[in-house]
């Protein structure tokens, strides 16, 4: 099939030559550039073209001039998303099948589950640099540790890549004990940062030094994937200040709002009902005042830092624009999945790691270099809406999030069938007709949605095709109006549910016993894909939050070895006051017994 791009630039290049005829020679006719821009941890509504209250100027014009996308899925953590949007494949089949923090003993080393992308799975880099594309990224990779599994592995010319699942956005420095520290690569050695340092506008300024230092007559594939909006939660503060007051009414206004907005923008059907809470939600009103407006300025930092990212992301717009490069750039904007619930206040291991480190999560210069930001499981969820749940849940608040692909040929659109994260790999390669093939790799599993942008198809699955998705148990699978999901603890049970999607995006009126005929064939096909990819059984009784706490304790042990002897310290005086006080309690006992 011929590309998209040349059927709608065929008037453009037929133009082109009637006003060149009279010149000494025509220009050559360029393959489209690729960036793909990845937030981290943004949720749906998030931008300001999907009814945000970030200022997102840059992204809303893009998405002004391109395809937005109201039903597509992610999965519910950031590394197989990103495996996933990088090669097109199932996250099981790339070997990053969840994340380090969340993996239980029994799966560490399995296929599938070796966190780092497997001999054979391609990139985009990989595809695009063997059709003679300079290939560059700048930003959080989190698929691998070792060096030999950093970008420069996978197909990148020129990296600098954060191998860890965070880091302080201000600082050379780890964001949790996991980490002992901040795991930056250039091109597969590590490195460290300059003291000036921002993560959103550094990783722009990486971007365009590493494109004028590869060969400008070559196209490029940009891959831009960022920190924000992911813990800790730090934005400049001229940013901030623009949020003042802004969500001092709380999370549940913020629900009611953006369910209301949802609504309006077509997001969800006319009286959708409100998707439920996660359980042990708290009250606005049952805070403190000074606990609303520690938790208000939090959500403050929280939209500055997107608004942040926006800003550098138009200054990456205004340097395309002024090298001539913009109108023949793709731009692909998404994020790996949705808001992220966990708090910096509620653990001893993050207390500690806190002290250790000099954090702090009070008042005080919130959202600058020190701070550590996050806005919680009531936000999270808030930000969700109009889907239920959050990040780390199949859930729709944890992966139905924001897409937008503008670029030559796309006419702008809104694009309201569904869309999986595997699919942008294989548009891209088919918008510039690569055939996936003419790699030697695995084969790609997601679909093009070349055929639905062009108006050529209006789906790129048929109502019959189940998508889906599962990370470390939490799961999801699709079929037409339907979709079945599982939760595993702490916040999530286990069991499976069923929903109609086109009634209740929300997920509120669980049909499994009303339903019981399509409950089992969803069921039976999930069970087809799991075989299919080689989804792994979590182990009895897992919980993802117990084994987040077991897999960072160790690791900050294993960091932080001194902490060995402290503790050893703490263990003699509690045996040393037990055994004076049992001495204490014999000698007591003795006098009464000779008086």
């Amino acid at each position: 099939m011929r590309s998209l791009c040349a059927k709608r630039l065929l008037p453009l290049l037929a133009l082109a030559a009637m006003v060149g005829a009279a010149a000494p020679a025509a220009a050559p006719d360029k393959r489209p550039n690729v960036v793909i821009i990845l937030a981290d941890d943004v949720a749906l509504m998030d931008f300001g073209a999907y009814g945000g209250e970030a200022r997102t100027p840059n992204i809303d014009a893009l998405a002004g001039r391109g395809a937005l996308f109201t039903q597509y899925r992610a999965s519910p953590l950031c590394s197989p998303s990103r495996a996933m949007l990088l090669t097109g494949m199932d996250a099981h089949l790339t070997g990053v099948a969840t994340i380090p923090e969340v993996l239980p003993e029994e799966q560490k080393g399995q296929p599938g589950y070796r966190m780092a992308l497997e001999p054979g799975v391609l990139t985009l880099a990989d595809r695009l640099r063997a059709q003679g594309y300079r290939t560059v990224m700048a930003g959080k990779w989190h698929m691998g540790e070792a060096a030999g599994e950093m970008p420069q592995a996978h197909g990148f010319d020129r990296s600098f890549a954060l191998a860890a699942s965070g880091a302080d956005n201000w600082a050379d420095q780890s964001y949790m004990p996991y980490y002992k520290d901040a795991p930056w690569f250039e091109d597969g050695v590590e490195t460290s940062l300059p003291e000036d340092f921002y993560s959103s506008r550094f990783i722009v300024d990486t971007a365009i030094d590493y494109l004028a230092e590869t060969d400008p007559a070559k196209p490029f594939f940009a891959y831009l994937p960022f920190q924000a909006i992911h813990i800790p939660v730090q934005a400049p503060k001229e940013f901030i200040d623009r949020y003042k007051g802004r969500y001092d009414k709380g999370w549940e206004a913020l629900r009611k709002e953006r369910h209301q907005r949802a609504q309006a923008l077509g997001l969800i059907p006319q009286g959708a009902p409100l998707a439920d809470l996660p359980p042990d939600f708290r009250a606005w009103d049952s805070l403190s005042a000074e606990t609303r407006a520690l938790y208000a300025a939090r959500m403050e930092v929280n939209a500055a830092m997107l608004e942040a990212m926006d800003f550098h992301i138009g200054r990456l717009i205004a340097h395309l624009k002024a090298k001539g490069e913009y109108e023949n750039t793709i731009f692909i904007v998404s994020s790996d999945n949705g808001p992220e619930p966990s708090r910096g206040d509620d653990t001893v291991t993050l207390g500690l790691f806190h002290w250790l480190t000099g954090y702090h999560i009070g008042a005080e210069n919130m959202g600058g270099p020190g701070s550590w930001g996050f806005i919680g499981p009531e936000w999270a969820a808030a930000a969700a809406t109009p889907g239920a749940w959050f990040k780390f849940y199949a859930t729709e608040g944890g992966i139905r999030v924001p897409l937008i692909m503008a670029g030559p040929g796309i006419a702008p659109q809104k694009v309201s069938t569904p869309a999986m994260i595997t699919d942008v790999a294989p548009t891209v390669l088919d918008w510039l007709d690569v055939d996936p093939q003419a790699s030697k790799g695995k084969p790609i599993t997601g679909r093009s949605l070349l055929p639905v942008l062009a108006g050529e198809a209006d789906s790129a699955y048929g109502p019959d095709e189940a998508r889906a998705v599962e990370v470390s148990g939490n799961s999801a699978l699709y079929l037409g109006d339907y979709k079945i999901t599982r939760s595993v603890p702490p916040v999530g049970d286990g069991r499976w549910r069923l929903y109609n999607l086109a009634r209740d995006p929300g997920e509120t009126n669980d049909l499994s016993a009303s339903e019981p005929a399509i409950m089992q064939r969803m069921l039976a096909e999930y069970a087809a894909y799991a075989a299919r990819v080689g989804v792994l059984e979590m182990p009895e009784g897992y919980d993802s939050m117990k084994q987040v706490t077991r897999n960072v304790g160790a690791r900050l042990l294993g960091n932080y070895p001194w902490l060995y002897g402290v503790l050893a310290g703490i263990l003699l005086v509690l045996v040393a006051v037990a055994w004076l006080a049992l001495r204490g309690i014999r000698v007591l006992m003795r006098r009464r017994r000779a008086a």
